[in-house]
């Protein structure tokens, strides 16, 4: 499987007026050759809602590159990474081939995927398009989040390697898909909570469900 960053970005919250109101967000970041990554997340990175994104087990977000080319075919129009705001787009990540818990060595750091990305109205804003929101939760194209077990640099010519696939092998796309659209199989709650992995926030979320 080849697997390629296409961009590194990072982002502090900024002030964006969108339909005449003033709102700040982290999602309008900037193409980087290089990110330092710590527990806590990048280095001149930060989110503007501390409430619902960030924190160590959403240290940093991917997004697949392969999506692009299907929004851009929904929506007609170019869309530049990082569109959704993510800090890595790569090829060869997609949501159904990575699962929660799946161990990756990228530059010399060692990530952990945590969950899927619970996206919020900011994406359509930020694209200029109403139903980015709708569809993303629709099609659960969401992107992931990792929590960092070793710090260090991702360069963006970086190699990802996988190096340990979680044994539950549940898919992102399958916890994802659980999550907004299947809230009453309980069977499949409780095999995705058996994933020691899983975020914390996903947990709660999970088990409010039950």
């Amino acid at each position: 499987m080849n697997r390629k960053i296409i961009n590194l970005a990072v982002g502090k919250p900024k002030e964006f007026n969108w339909n005449n109101n003033k709102e700040l967000s982290a999602i309008g970041k900037s193409s980087v050759l290089a990110v330092e990554l710590k527990k806590s997340g990048i280095v001149g990175d930060d989110v503007a809602n501390h409430m619902f994104h960030g924190g160590p087990d959403r240290a940093v977000c991917l997004y697949p590159f392969e999506h692009y080319s299907y929004w851009e075919g929904i929506f007609q129009k170019k869309l530049i990474p990082p569109a959704f705001g993510e800090n890595i787009t790569a090829a060869g990540m997609v949501e159904e081939q990575v699962c929660i818990g799946d161990i990756f060595k990228i530059g010399d750091t060692i990530l952990q995927v945590t969950q899927g990305r619970v996206p919020c109205a900011t994406i359509s804003k930020y694209n200029q398009e109403n139903q980015l929101l709708k569809k993303v939760v629709e099609t659960t194209l969401t992107g992931y989040f990792f929590r960092v077990l070793e710090e260090g640099t991702i360069m963006f010519d970086s190699e990802i390697t996988l190096m340990e696939k979680h044994a539950k092998e549940i898919s992102v796309s399958f916890a994802t898909q659980i999550l907004f659209h299947q809230k009453q199989d309980k069977a499949s709650i409780e095999k995705i909570l058996t994933v020691d992995a899983l975020a914390e926030d996903w947990k709660n979320r999970f088990l409010k469900l039950l």
